[in-house]
């Protein structure tokens, strides 16, 4: 006998982290989550969460508090509602506008010589002050805070440079004032103003860019539930969602979302997976067959035991799966944060060496101040560390929206290499909408008739079949070349005694004639054949064939 070692015990946290605004910050929350014993974490920018595997023992509150031992707040994404953020995002709002509408003055001001006026730089100063240092508070509030950490991040650029071209001008005008001399012509007032303005744009479009990315995961949440009618003992009780157990009957109504992975018990209906699957028919489904969470019943009322709910359904492991794909990394990304770990120490050295090498070569400290601030300036953007993880969420989102799932970066960058897709079989590639392309009407009646009769039964259903034939009748203009104009532009008209049958199709009265619309099957149960060039014309066809009578 030999004895095995206990496999360790680990749990997967995920925490949503503020306060990050680079790919420098990114690194210190990941080193600081690593020094942890037997942590690994996943820090993601653009998503602004963080995915952390961790030994059990390890709890939650742990993590929060090396994140925030770090300088960054953290929290479960759970704990997060939008109401919390929501506050904040007001406030960067009113801090945006008014940085761009103060830095655009004092840029104006300071480059149109036809504006100016006596005295115009006091002016700029004054203009740019609230710019620098209200609408800019965050920026430098997250430096001071990376700083006390002993960490240097893109803030660190963002607040030296636009502090020291603000102090720099207030000097020139502080000793103009006190001295009386020349005051100069230009300041670098504009410079501080339009850096903060300019960055705080960018962030403001860098988080609208997340948010809408960010979409897909609510979309697939959108397919889920609120609530469901369970039945107990033969009466039906609406309960919320979250109550509903395994074991437990639910029902599904025509139009309606089916809530749990389970099997029907009774009733026959169609479910339309296509926002699954992109199948755009139906299936027919009934007792013993499977149901999946998110699919709509249509045609007939379903009762379901429930076997997978909650975040055990089908639907709730593909919103992982594009959750996951968000928060993952790249190479490209990692190699951005590797960078950018010592991006900013090595341009504020080259600031300082540019300093120094001006003022040895006997230049002004005017000039010397300027050319280091220029270089801390255009070193402020933080895309290194933001433009591939928001690429990446963009893209998994993206494909989440119109039904392909990424699996992660990785498969992304790996698709780049892709030359040849094979397919296991056909009609998986579709629009996951229905539509008309021909009528084919016996010898004596006509396509007009025959649409005006289907269109008229279908006209009050939800089933997608009946919404493409119904699109068809309604339309000024034709579908599809084998429908004629005249075909195309019936109008449905009453129905009496309209009936569904679930898995066959529709049946009612138009204008006093019993109508029949469905399957061929449906027609022969009733004993009826097709006319010799409908049965040819429906051996051929290649789609979904409806037979009216």
């Amino acid at each position: 006998m030999s004895a095995t070692s206990p496999v360790p015990q680990v749990h997967v946290v995920d925490l949503e982290i503020g306060g990050m605004t680079c790919a420098s910050c990114v690194a210190r929350v990941e080193q600081r989550l690593g020094r942890l014993d037997g942590v690994a974490a996943e820090v993601n920018l653009a998503t602004e969460r963080a995915r952390v595997v961790a030994p059990a023992a390890t709890s939650v509150e742990e993590l929060v508090a090396a994140v925030r031992a770090a300088g960054y707040d953290a929290a479960p994404v759970s704990d997060r509602s939008d109401d919390d953020s929501a506050r904040p995002r007001d406030l960067e709002r009113v801090r945006l506008v008014v940085a761009v509408v103060l830095a655009a003055i004092v840029l104006v001001l300071s480059m149109v010589p036809a504006v100016q006026f006596a005295g115009w730089q006091y002016w700029a100063l004054a203009l740019a002050t609230p710019v620098v240092w209200w609408s800019g508070w965050p920026i430098h509030r997250a430096a001071a805070r990376a700083l006390r950490h002993g960490s240097l991040t893109m803030d660190t650029l963002v607040s030296l440079g636009s502090a020291v071209a603000w102090m720099w001008s207030a000097w020139q005008l502080a000793l103009a004032f006190t001295t009386g001399g020349h005051l100069h012509a230009h300041l670098d007032a504009e410079v501080a103003a339009v850096v903060v303005a300019v960055v705080l744009v960018g962030r403001r479009i860098e988080s609208r860019s997340r948010r809408s990315a960010g979409a897909a995961v609510t979309a697939l949440a959108a397919l889920s539930v609120r609530d469901v009618a369970v039945r107990i003992a033969g009466v039906e009780h609406r309960i919320p969602i979250e109550r509903l157990r395994v074991g437990d009957r639910f029902v599904v109504r025509p139009g309606e979302r089916v809530a749990a992975d389970g099997t029907v018990v009774a009733g026959e209906a169609a479910l339309d997976v296509s926002t699954l699957t992109g199948e755009p028919v139906p299936v027919e489904v009934g007792v013993g067959d499977a149901a999946t969470a998110g699919s709509i019943a249509h045609g007939g009322v379903l009762e379901i035991e429930a076997e997978q709910v909650g975040a055990d359904t089908r639907l709730a492991a593909i919103g992982r799966l594009v959750e996951q794909a968000q928060l993952g990394k790249g190479s490209a990304a990692r190699l951005a944060d590797r960078i950018s770990a010592v991006f900013v120490p090595v341009v504020i050295g080259i600031a300082l060496a540019s300093f120094a090498g001006w003022m040895l070569a006997g230049a002004s400290l005017e000039a010397a101040i300027g050319v280091a601030v220029s270089v801390l300036v255009i070193a402020c953007p933080c895309a290194l560390g933001l433009a591939t993880p928001v690429a990446i969420l963009a893209g998994t989102g993206r494909g989440a929206r119109r039904g392909i799932l990424i699996t992660g970066p990785s498969a992304l960058e790996s698709a780049a290499s892709v030359r040849t897709v094979l397919l296991d079989k056909t009609g998986t590639l579709t629009t996951g909408r229905l539509s008309l392309v021909a009528v084919q009407a016996a010898p004596d009646a006509s396509e007009a008739d025959v649409l005006a009769l289907a269109a008229s039964l279908e006209h009050g259903s939800e089933h997608p079949v009946a919404r493409a034939i119904t699109a068809a009748a309604t339309e000024v203009q034709p579908v599809a070349r084998a429908i004629t104009a005249a075909a195309a532009e019936v109008q449905p008209v009453a129905v009496e005694a309209f009936r569904a049958l679930p898995g066959s199709g529709v049946a009612g009265v138009v204008e006093g004639d019993d109508v029949l619309v469905g399957s061929p099957a449906l027609l022969a149960e009733r004993g009826i054949a097709l006319p010799a060039p409908l049965a040819e014309a429906a051996d051929a066809a290649d789609g979904t064939l409806v037979a009216v009578a």
